[in-house]
């Protein structure tokens, strides 16, 4: 089916059912996913979609629609239906599309580099094939006899879409994707379980980690776990390891977007251009990266991707604004989402700033907590090692780091060069100093 071909014949039919503006995103991608436990394929799914998104302007009264019912009968009825709800909304002329000039393809789609033909011919043998290998992987661990369980899980996809838009704008784009990761439980003394997950997300199949690195990394992240505890309550300098380290950024993320920001429950409002972290603290939006997992040539609603500096040297520089958010708050647009968001990396790997701590706490991950987007505290629990001297002296876990989003990045110190990279967020380990944590 000839997608662009599509949305034209959708698109030109709203028009003469009455719709003043019309933009039709058409989408078909195929997923599947493997699970292998105990020797054996526990599930395995592979689904294939082909879908339609319209949205509508009908005399200044916005919504938006869906349907995976492409017959050309249906899609008549469908778009009808459609405008009819539509005239019953109340007006929102805040919602009309964006001007064309503002539109349009960032970087051209070799540069992004945004598909494997790898994900087109990859076959269930070759999927059960990888798991077995990194399955033997774990049974080769030194110490497998510890393993109480070990769950192998592979996911993989591709897809094609494109976006037409009445302002004249229209755009496609391809992807892929691939992801591979170990659940382990190991046993303790005592009757305790430590679990711990390795995960890698790729754009590239052949850009995934080393497949006996999923094994190796999820026993390394385990262990550590086994005869953790609280450490006592107190302000310590933090350590987030690289791949722990999204979860303070994305406190950000609420923030910093239009809606919140009009809805009053940003505790960022108003801060444009002020100091909102240390000036070692830089954050970019970075669309543009070949192979990034966030990489895209536009936005959502057809917004020419650029990179824009989000924070820099501790200076907050833009938020998040969509069109329809600019309207209503008076704002230039900006984009409604995120792309790839970097941390420029420093000069040190981990063992050197673990090495200049005297006394800290080095988190591996996290375990629930939350965090509110108007008060901005958050109260995340952590795992990981307690430092001292420069040295990892003990395993910690059953403790809470907490502080607020104004107020935790003004304590951010340095970022290492061990960049994460199987992520949309691409960061180092970040060191902060005095982090309140609650312990025993």
């Amino acid at each position: 089916m000839d997608l662009f071909a599509l949305a034209e014949r959708v698109l030109g039919a709203a028009r003469a059912a009455g719709a003043d503006e019309v933009a039709i995103g058409v989408g078909r991608s195929s997923e599947a996913s493997l699970m292998r436990r105990n020797h054996q394929i526990e599930q395995a799914t592979q689904a294939e979609s082909l879908t339609l998104a319209l949205t509508l302007l009908v005399d200044d009264r916005y919504s938006s629609h869906s349907t995976s019912d492409l017959r050309p009968d249906a899609l008549s009825r469908f778009v009808e239906r459609a405008i009819a709800a539509t005239r019953v909304l109340e007006p929102e002329p805040e919602r009309r599309q964006p001007d064309l000039a503002l539109c349009g393809r960032g970087v051209d789609e070799a540069t992004l580099d945004q598909y494997d033909p790898a994900s087109t011919t990859i076959t269930g043998s070759e999927r059960r094939e990888l798991t077995e290998q990194i399955e033997a992987a774990v049974d080769a661990l030194p110490d497998r006899s510890r393993v109480k369980s070990a769950t192998i899980h592979l996911g993989d996809s591709f897809g094609e879409s494109v976006r037409l838009m009445s302002n004249g704008f229209s755009g496609s784009h391809t992807w892929s994707g691939f992801g591979l990761g170990v659940e382990m439980t190991l046993e303790e003394p005592g009757g305790r379980r430590p679990e711990a997950m390795s995960w890698a997300s790729a754009i590239h199949r052949a850009d995934l980690p080393p497949l006996p690195w999923f094994a190796t990394e999820a026993w390394r992240k385990a262990e550590r776990r086994i005869g953790s505890g609280p450490a006592p309550s107190g302000r310590y300098t933090m350590i987030l390891e690289a791949n722990a380290a999204p979860r303070i950024l994305s406190v950000l993320g609420g923030p910093l977007s239009g809606s919140e920001l009009h809805q009053g429950r940003s505790c960022l409002a108003g801060r444009l251009d002020q100091v909102i972290g240390s000036s070692q603290f830089t954050l970019l939006d970075e669309p543009f990266i070949p192979r990034g997992l966030g990489s895209r040539p536009y936005d959502g609603e057809g917004l020419r991707a650029a990179p824009m500096p989000v924070v820099a040297g501790g200076v907050l520089k833009n938020y998040y604004i969509s069109t329809y958010y600019g309207r209503k708050l008076g704002m230039a647009p900006t984009s409604g989402s995120r792309s790839n968001w970097v941390v420029p990396p420093g000069t040190r790997d981990l063992e050197a700033l673990i090495a200049g701590v005297d006394r800290g706490i080095l988190v591996a991950g996290f375990l629930g907590g939350n965090s509110n987007g108007l008060s901005g505290d958050f109260s995340f629990g952590v795992h990981g090692q307690l430092i001292e001297g420069g040295k990892i002296v003990g395993r910690v876990s059953e403790m809470n780091v907490s502080g607020n989003i104004t107020d935790i990045f003004q304590h951010f110190v340095e970022a290492g060069s061990d960049v994460w990279r199987y992520s949309g967020v691409r960061t180092p380990s970040l060191v902060f100093a005095d982090v309140n944590f609650s312990g025993s």
